[in-house]
């Protein structure tokens, strides 16, 4: 699977999204799940197979990362062939940056287990939950970020508000810039709140662009352009 930004992995069209759930086999694993999207000629592919190479990407780039910003780790896995324009790979790359550049400024995490952990909690998360949950994954991956290494449980008091506050701010932010979904460009949005709530919450501080600038607009067709805060020509301020 190469990346394609936009469409089918398996042979290029369009993808269509629906209402209610049906029934579709996914041309990878073969197995059945009820899904709300494929593409104009029925291709489906479950989000365990979309994300399988992305999700090693993610975790062998964080393992060898010395840098504190988690906006720029996480360029640095985007630019990875198998870590597509949109896609579920983006609800554990969010938390996992986050882990590494908490670890890097000196928070104090086994970074290979909290990584681990990270992939299974944030894998678990479906794909276009953001559209049919309104609730984005890039958000989702911010809350566990926050409950991983505040060791937060449900039985949890003062963090369990914490992480549920981290992934709200998020979440607020991410659907402040309205739509059509990118889930770069809430990717970028989720880590920035999360810096915030990092050093206000926990002390530690991560570094963060002066701007943050994005490379992958053109392999976006629903890129906002001007009204995204990334894009090379927005006049709209990161803050």
């Amino acid at each position: 699977m190469a990346r394609d930004p936009n469409a089918c992995l398996v042979c290029g069209k369009k993808l269509v999204y629906y209402n209610e759930p049906k029934e579709m086999k996914c041309e990878f694993c073969h197995k059945k799940f009820m899904s709300y999207a494929c593409c104009e000629d029925g291709h489906y592919v479950c989000d365990d197979c979309h994300e399988k190479e992305g999700l090693e990407v993610i975790q062998r780039v964080c393992l060898k990362e010395t840098g504190r910003n988690p906006v720029k780790i996480a360029q640095k896995i985007m630019l990875d062939p198998y870590i597509y324009m949109h896609g579920p790979e983006h609800h554990v790359m969010v938390g996992a940056a986050l882990l590494t550049a908490y670890h890097n400024a000196g928070g104090e995490i086994d970074l290979k287990n909290a990584i681990a952990e990270m992939v299974q909690r944030g894998r678990q998360y479906p794909g276009g939950s953001c559209g049919f949950w309104g609730c984005c994954g890039a958000a989702v991956s911010v809350g566990m970020f926050a409950s991983i290494v505040t060791e937060t449980t449900p039985l949890s008091e003062k963090t369990w508000g914490w992480a549920n506050e981290a992934t709200s701010k998020a979440l607020a932010k991410i659907g402040s810039y309205g739509g059509p979904r990118c889930c770069k460009r809430n990717s970028f949005t989720a880590m920035r709140t999360a810096a915030e709530f990092t050093e206000e919450k926990l002390g530690v501080k991560m570094e963060m662009p002066e701007r943050i600038v994005c490379g992958f607009f053109n392999e976006n067709a629903e890129c906002l352009v001007e009204r995204c805060p990334y894009h090379p020509d927005s006049a709209i301020p990161m803050a």
